[in-house]
């Protein structure tokens, strides 16, 4: 990962509200002999005594259920908007371009749900984004039962603790202020997710230039 001081949100909760906005993960593992599997997967966040643990569901005797059955270890990569950030665009435009980002990185281990927590879990998710509607069609407790037997049997549940977390959130935090306001101003310019990433980055724009006097190496 790319690891520079400058580029980290050290406030957990912003990590922990990017993830629940963000929550269609890159789920990568690995089988023994080294052969990668890797998926996406919508994954509840959740908190228990102080840790913090990513729920999910996949299909069973797909790739990747039977490389976590043989090595359980994985790495979930949750990601928002990214944006290409022209060097044009700085007070001093002889270094080169990059890309604007954010992305938060979490490693631990797979452990499958039995049947109750799978239901619990089901239960949870589909209520999460019916939007609490419990009058929806289709969340879990309102679904025929012939079609939640079929359902249930196909899918395996699963629970990884988060033992070690990584973030990047490379907002050109490491530019000059006259910089960094045009970059901006051209993001906003382009829409989408330029444009998400130009709300980011006003949002932090006190903290960056607070401490006068830093300086940072230009990437």
């Amino acid at each position: 990962m790319y690891s520079f001081s400058y580029f980290k949100e050290n406030d957990q909760q912003a990590l922990l509200d990017f993830i629940d906005e963000h929550p269609f993960a890159f789920v990568t593992g690995s089988f023994l002999n080294g052969t990668q599997v890797a998926t996406q997967i919508p994954l509840l966040l959740v908190e228990r005594n102080g840790e913090l643990f990513l729920q999910g569901h996949m299909m069973r005797n797909t790739d990747h259920h039977k490389a976590f059955e043989e090595n359980p270890n994985a790495l979930l990569v949750f990601t928002g908007p990214n944006c290409y950030v022209s060097a044009s665009w700085y007070s001093n435009p002889q270094s080169g371009s990059t890309w604007n980002y954010m992305s938060v990185h979490i490693a631990g281990t797979v452990n499958w749900m039995s049947d109750q927590e799978l239901v619990n879990f089901m239960r949870k998710l589909t209520l999460k984004y019916e939007k609490g509607d419990t009058q929806s069609a289709t969340i879990y407790d309102n679904l025929p039962e012939d079609y939640v037997g079929k359902m249930m049997s196909a899918i395996v549940g699963f629970e990884i603790k988060a033992n070690h977390i990584e973030n990047v959130f490379k907002l050109s935090q490491n530019r000059d202020e006259e910089s960094y306001d045009n970059i901006i101003s051209k993001l906003q310019n382009i829409g989408g997710d330029s444009a998400s990433i130009a709300n980011e980055m006003i949002k932090r724009k006190h903290a960056v230039f607070q401490q006068d006097g830093i300086e940072h190496p230009n990437n």
